[in-house]
C-alpha cells in the first residue's frame, strides 16, 4: 500500500482542510447523511486530517480530527477499518461521526500513544534484578502498533508474559512472529509476568 506523506500533499489542499470542521458542512443540513464503511487511506496528524477510501467505491471520505475527540484520539492509522455517518458538501464526503473503528486491520503507524493500551505499568529495567536466569520462550502474539505482545515459556505455554517493544528494541529485534522462539529473562510485575529482557536463542 502507497504511503502518502504530508509533504506529497498540495499546500492549497493542505491549507483548505486543516482548518475544516464536520458542523462546517456546505451542504448545511443532513438531508445527505449517510453511513459508509471503508479502511484509512492516509492521515497527517500534523494537519489533523485525512481520507478514507470508502468499500463501495463511492468515493474517499474525508476525516477530519474533531470527529476523533470522542473517541480519545487525534489521528487515525492507515490501513483502520471506519464506520461513520457522512455528509455530501462541496468538497465531497465528509465525516460526521466515527461510529466504530478498528485498528487491528492498520498497516500504518499509530502514533496517537493515549489510545495504546498498557498491560502492565512497571518499567521491565525497575525490576531487572528480581529476574530470574533467561529461559526459552515463544511468542504467543505481538503488535507493532500497539508496542506489546505477550510470550509463554516453552516449558508451560498457559502462562502469558508481557512483553514491551522497547524490551525488543534494546535487544535490536525489529519485529517477532507467533510461534517465534526467544530466551527471556522473567520477573513478577503488577499485573502479572513480564519480559525484562529478551534475546535470540
Amino acid at each position: 500500500m502507497t504511503v502518502t506523506q504530508s509533504g506529497d500533499l498540495p499546500a492549497a489542499m493542505g491549507n483548505e482542510f486543516s482548518s475544516l470542521d464536520p458542523d462546517d458542512r456546505s451542504a448545511g443540513d443532513d438531508s445527505h447523511l449517510d453511513v459508509r464503511s471503508g479502511v484509512v487511506k492516509w492521515f497527517d496528524a500534523t494537519r489533523g486530517f485525512g481520507f478514507a477510501v470508502t468499500e463501495d467505491g463511492g468515493g474517499d471520505i474525508l476525516i477530519h480530527f474533531s470527529v476523533l475527540r470522542e473517541h480519545g484520539r487525534r489521528m487515525i492509522p492507515e490501513g483502520t477499518t471506519v464506520t461513520c455517518q457522512v455528509a455530501l458538501g462541496q468538497r465531497g464526503l465528509q465525516a460526521t461521526k466515527i461510529t466504530s473503528f478498528d485498528l487491528s486491520t492498520a498497516t500504518g503507524v499509530d502514533f496517537d500513544v493515549r489510545h495504546r493500551p498498557r498491560a502492565d505499568r512497571v518499567d521491565p529495567l525497575s525490576v531487572a534484578d528480581e529476574a530470574g536466569p533467561a529461559e526459552p520462550v515463544v511468542v504467543k502474539w505481538f503488535n507493532r502498533l500497539k508496542g506489546y505482545g505477550f510470550l509463554n515459556r516453552a516449558a508451560d505455554p498457559s502462562v502469558d508474559i508481557f512483553v514491551h517493544m522497547e524490551t525488543l528494541r534494546r535487544a535490536g529485534i525489529v519485529d517477532i512472529l507467533p510461534a517465534d522462539p526467544l530466551l527471556a529473562r522473567i520477573a513478577k510485575g503488577n499485573n502479572g509476568l513480564l519480559a525484562v529482557e529478551v534475546t535470540l536463542p
